[in-house]
């Protein structure tokens, strides 16, 4: 059995519901990540596994017991949750910030820990932070703080970690940092991450279980070399497309069509399927 798993949710802000009776069982031990175009319910699925919005229909389960009735104290010693766009209190620093990941594990009774200061220093560590622990959170560059909030989260030291767009304001070289260490949290320790990303190709890259979405709707899920393909990326995104191997990994590579050659002005048409994408179109 999944540990984590949705049974016919659904999800609505008010009276517009944005979810329609989902079933998703997230694999134990896997990264999954969750893909879709903007408004499609799939960072509103991620809260509601995290228990930060309470089902119009359906349940979310943890070990076979419904979330809306796990006290929270529990659900925070077994599930991470890194939302969109946190915000930090007023002068606060980074190692403060940081150490409230600790807080689940902490009884009045309980003093800070030596097992308190390794999840806090082995975290900051892991998100390359540990320069910053003086500085005031809100003094950071946008980078500077989704990483100290993705340490905070792995502070808190949990089998489940949920991720909502945790490349939000990384470049290039940050964002693959990020993903390289979700993919090393899931190898070393065994964790099970849920994220949701944008990026369709860093999805197939990172994912061992990919789930697209599409107006509230699971359209298709499993691993990305079964999933991704021109056929899904058209049904999902409405974009045309060809897929061919990433010339790193070998996992999928959506390339779109239609593509706007350098030095020109008009747009040449790329068939769907054609099996040189980089070629099709771009010669005279």
């Amino acid at each position: 059995m999944s540990r984590l798993t949705a049974r016919g949710l659904t999800l609505a802000y008010e009276d517009r519901t944005v979810v329609h009776d989902l079933d998703l069982a997230v694999p134990d031990g896997q990264v999954t990540v969750i893909v879709g175009p903007n408004a499609c319910g799939k960072s509103t699925t991620l809260r509601a596994l995290g228990r930060l919005l309470r089902p119009k229909g359906g349940a979310v389960l943890l070990d076979g017991d419904e979330l809306a009735r796990i006290p929270t104290k529990r659900i925070a010693q077994s599930i991470g949750l890194l939302p969109q766009s946190p915000v930090a209190p007023e002068a606060i620093t980074v190692a403060d910030l940081v150490s409230r990941g600790r807080q689940p594990h902490q009884a009045w009774w309980k003093q800070w820990s030596q097992e308190d200061e390794r999840a806090v220093t082995d975290a900051m560590a892991r998100t390359d932070v540990t320069a910053l622990a003086e500085r005031f959170v809100d003094e950071l560059s946008g980078g500077q703080r989704q990483r100290v909030w993705i340490a905070m989260a792995l502070a808190q030291e949990t089998d489940l970690l949920l991720l909502d767009e945790p490349t939000t304001f990384l470049d290039i070289a940050h964002q693959v940092e990020v993903l390289d260490l979700m993919r090393r949290l899931n190898h070393e320790r065994g964790r099970t991450v849920v994220a949701v990303l944008h990026d369709l190709n860093q999805a197939a890259r990172y994912a061992d279980h990919l789930v697209a979405m599409r107006e509230g709707r699971i359209v298709a899920e499993g691993h990305p070399s079964q999933v991704v393909t021109a056929a899904l990326v058209r049904e999902v995104f409405g974009l045309e497309s060809v897929v061919v191997p990433d010339p790193v990994t070998g996992s999928p590579l959506v390339v779109p069509g239609s593509p706007w050659p350098a030095g020109t002005g008009d747009r040449v048409p790329v068939q769907s399927g054609s099996t040189d994408p980089l070629r099709t179109g771009l010669t005279s």
